[in-house]
């Protein structure tokens, strides 16, 4: 594949004809993530683009995704917003985190008609993304921030649970994702979104407000529908916000099973959450995590998992569960589905979060599945 460099924003590879979705760029399309849904894609006869801050890195991303995608290098988020003001794609797919910082200016960046999605699951991002709605509907774009596991997996099980019913009264969301870790450093983005997600502190909706809480209360232990054990921890993500929207429910809790729920850890939380929200103890700490090396594991679960559980005003309560593998091989999926969806123009302006505006039904084309766990009634 050729390539010329030397400057920001240049580009290469085969551009795509309109309507074949050469239009779809993917921010951070050097990532694990921004690779793998190019590559899914590629696959549909779709051409993305790919946008990254290294050329070398970019050449050799789009040689693992093949097919010869066209690539832009835009080395900081200003260059990057420049590119797409005066490239206008149809679709944009935002991995860069943190997306409390990357999530709006690039939306505010991009012409109208343009439409994007993230895969957000911070409360912050999701919540500022949400409020732009008016702006989208006016300038004829869609936004969907949440494209990913974190958010849709526990918001489709919401949506099927209440489905044909009136408002739950209560509800508890919890996801449990089974992650393969691939080898290599953390990187900025991921280590600003982690610690960022702990300085938020807890959340919770209590009489359809959004309430302060202690970071790392409402720890619930339950089984699984294989019959494994899982634990999960009330944690202030985006997944809160999906869930309330979906079900109306004045009174939500959202959980996690992935961060560890042991009594010294939730004793703690509260002054690590303190001390990071300090910015210059936050930012260097964000610096040393990025610079932390993962080795290489295999997912822990051959599932992964997502539960909602609701209770209506007569004491009643449904419970439903979403089943799929490992959690972001289910993410790159979703994304790509909702952007093969945004580049047909299957959506109507504005701002939703994945589930509210394709339904449950758009888990299921990701490759999940649900089980009904069981209904209890006041009156037994």
């Amino acid at each position: 594949m050729s390539e010329k460099t030397g400057r920001p924003g240049t580009e290469s590879g085969a551009a795509g004809a309109a309507g074949d979705g050469g239009g779809i760029w993917i921010l951070g399309g050097t990532g694990r993530v921004g690779r793998a849904v190019a590559a899914r894609l590629m696959a549909r006869g779709l051409s993305p683009v790919l946008v990254g801050r290294d050329a070398g890195r970019l050449r050799e991303a789009a040689g693992q995704v093949g097919g010869d995608p066209r690539t832009v290098v835009a080395p900081t988020l200003e260059e990057t917003k420049a590119a797409l003001a005066r490239e206008a794609p149809a679709v944009i797919v935002n991995t860069i985190g943190p997306f409390t910082t990357t999530a709006v200016p690039l939306v505010r960046a991009c012409p109208p008609g343009t439409h994007y999605l993230d895969l957000s699951n911070e409360l912050t991002s999701i919540r500022q993304v949400l409020d732009l709605h008016d702006e989208a509907v006016a300038a004829g774009s869609t936004l969907v921030p949440g494209a990913g596991f974190g958010v849709c997996a526990t918001e489709s099980a919401v949506r099927k649970v209440c489905e044909g019913r009136p408002p739950a009264e209560r509800l508890r969301v919890d996801a449990v994702p089974s992650v393969r870790t691939e080898p290599g450093p953390l990187g900025e983005a991921l280590a600003a979104s982690l610690v960022d997600g702990v300085t938020v502190g807890g959340r919770r909706y209590e009489r359809g407000r959004l309430v302060r809480t202690r970071i790392g209360a409402g720890v619930e232990r339950f089984t699984l529908p294989d019959g494994s054990a899982a634990r999960a921890m009330a944690l202030p993500a985006g997944d809160l916000e999906a869930a309330h929207r979906a079900s109306g429910a004045p009174y939500v809790t959202a959980g996690n099973a992935e961060i560890p729920s042991a009594l010294m850890v939730r004793a703690l939380l509260p002054v690590v959450a303190a001390v990071l929200s300090r910015p210059a103890i936050g930012n260097a700490a964000k610096r040393r995590l990025a610079r932390v090396r993962a080795t290489a594991r295999e997912a822990p679960r051959p599932h992964s998992w997502a539960r909602a559980r609701a209770t209506w005003p007569d004491g009643t309560t449904h419970e439903m569960w979403l089943r799929t593998g490992e959690a972001m091989e289910f993410t790159t999926r979703l994304a790509a589905e909702v952007a093969t969806r945004l580049s047909r123009g299957e959506a109507a302006p504005g701002a939703s979060t994945p589930a509210t505006l394709f339904g449950p039904g758009l888990a299921e084309a990701a490759g999940a599945g649900f089980l009904t766990g069981g209904v209890t009634s006041a009156s037994v």
